[in-house]
């Protein structure tokens, strides 16, 4: 009897049976994850999405609220708990070490404690004549350009290399102006400072990639980059306030991009600022957790980030906490960075929170349709205007 094509028909059915096999587990789902991350730059969990759907933002404005006084009371007890690292009331000892005479202003460089830690150097814009003025603290944008902070806001002097980069910042982004100076051509105290790793707070070849090792050893030390940016913000703002050439019922805060997000958050957290203007920063945090968008992909974004208040409130929640003050927001349609979507959403809940205080003529929100990531002059002159009109001037 011949076994071969027993043999050979024995082989071709296993084989058969072996692909059938196979092929049924491949078609059925694994039993555990083989991919945790995704996105075009690796950066985000695959998961990312459930995560999304469980931030609670349980202390934000809700339909439900009735009483908008008890609502930032709690809102802002949180905000101050996560943001704010502590109390510090350490005397300013302002010291003038520089001035020149700008025609109808005085351009001071001052030196001052803005924390228990550092002693720093700004720049200050006086008008001349009899006093107290309304006043604005201006606060820079990110820009990943660390040789200027204080400077891309207020022309600065005796100092070549940083001029000339200012300069040139200003004809990028501000239509070539110092937007401080030309506040205090209309009569406004201006300060200007830097923040933690710009221009004279800053080191030869630090880089985008720094701030990522900064914000660790922060993060170490108990603290948060966002959070020294914040709690100095508000000293800024109580420096200023206390000068004895100020309006203290007149004081904003002023700021593009990065600043703008340094503007509505002081204007919530400190008693000391009285209005804000926020250029190019105002987005809800869903709406920024795309993939691609620079709020994801760290070094910069340390800068903004507070850990865990995702828990309690969104950007437009924080910004809100500010109300009843006025508070001019502005956007770019064209700004690539803030999707126009998430932007007019953050705009609408907003918007229901003044509305809540019976002040919806103090909120000014706008998307200029033809421009994208700037302050040039039309915005400048336009939200110049709405300030003068809030404080009366």
């Amino acid at each position: 009897m011949n076994r071969r094509p027993l043999f050979w028909l024995i082989i071709v059915g296993m084989v058969v049976l072996t692909s059938m096999f196979l092929t049924g587990i491949a078609s059925e789902s694994p039993e555990y994850q083989t991919q945790a991350i995704n996105a075009p730059d690796r950066s985000l969990p695959v998961f990312y999405e459930a995560l999304k759907a469980k931030m609670p933002f349980s202390l934000g404005w809700n339909d439900s609220v009735k009483d908008p006084v008890a609502w930032r009371k709690a809102g802002l007890a949180k905000a101050k708990e996560i943001i704010i690292q502590y109390d510090d009331k350490t005397p300013f000892n302002p010291k003038v070490i520089d001035e020149i005479d700008r025609g109808t202003y005085v351009a001071k460089k001052v030196v001052f404690n803005i924390s228990a830690e550092s002693r720093i150097l700004a720049l200050l814009l006086v008008p001349k004549g009899k006093g107290p003025f309304p006043a604005a603290l201006f606060l820079h944008d990110h820009g990943s350009k660390f040789d200027i902070g204080k400077e891309k806001f207020v022309q600065t002097w005796g100092d070549d290399a940083r001029l000339k980069s200012s300069q040139i910042w200003a004809q990028q982004y501000f239509s070539g102006r110092f937007p401080g100076d030309e506040l205090a051509k209309r009569g406004y105290v201006v300060l200007s400072f830097d923040a933690l790793g710009w221009g004279h707070r800053s080191v030869p070849g630090f880089r985008t990639d720094s701030q990522q090792a900064l914000a660790s050893n922060l993060f170490n030390l108990g603290t948060s980059f966002a959070g020294i940016i914040a709690q100095e913000d508000v000293r800024a703002s109580e420096f200023l306030a206390s000068l004895p050439e100020v309006d203290k019922k007149r004081v904003a805060a002023i700021g593009f991009s990065m600043g703008a997000f340094r503007a509505w958050q002081v204007a919530a957290l400190s008693d000391a600022v009285t209005a804000g203007i926020a250029d190019c920063w105002m987005a809800t945090m869903k709406g920024l957790m795309v993939p691609g968008n620079n709020q994801l992909k760290g070094q910069s974004a340390f800068a903004m980030l507070h850990p865990f208040i995702a828990r309690y409130l969104d950007y437009p929640d924080v910004a809100a906490l500010a109300a009843p003050k006025p508070l001019l927001v502005y956007a770019g349609e064209k700004d690539t960075l803030f999707p126009v979507e998430s932007v007019n959403e953050a705009f609408t809940k907003m918007k229901k929170v003044w509305t809540a205080y019976k002040a919806s003529d103090k909120l000014e929100t706008k998307i200029w349709p033809q421009y994208g990531h700037s302050f040039n002059a039309e915005m400048q002159d336009a939200a110049f205007d709405w300030l003068d009109k809030q404080f009366k001037k």
